[in-house]
């Protein structure tokens, strides 16, 4: 299933990707640092929603409580929910 998330307090103003089973493929940015997003994007592609959560949630940028990669974990967790929900 692909998913569509809008961030919060980020420079990036979505994040698409998509999600079977648990696990997160074909991620993609809009806005944000381009480079940086990009490798992210590579690096965590194929891991599971559990993987991503507990590498990337809680990372901050600058003075934000929040951050492109920690938005990332929070989608996919969000996705994961909706996708499997009773």
């Amino acid at each position: 299933m692909d998913y569509t998330y809008t961030t919060q307090m980020t420079c990036s103003s979505q994040i698409r990707f998509h999600i079977e089973d648990d696990v997160i493929s074909n991620i993609q940015f809009i806005g944000g640092c381009n480079g940086n997003l990009k490798a992210i994007a590579k690096l965590v592609d194929g891991w599971t929603v559990d993987k991503i959560e507990s590498y990337l949630r809680g990372n901050t940028c600058g003075p934000r409580p929040t951050s492109c990669a920690d938005q990332l974990a929070i989608a996919v967790r969000e996705a994961y929910n909706a996708t499997h929900a009773a």
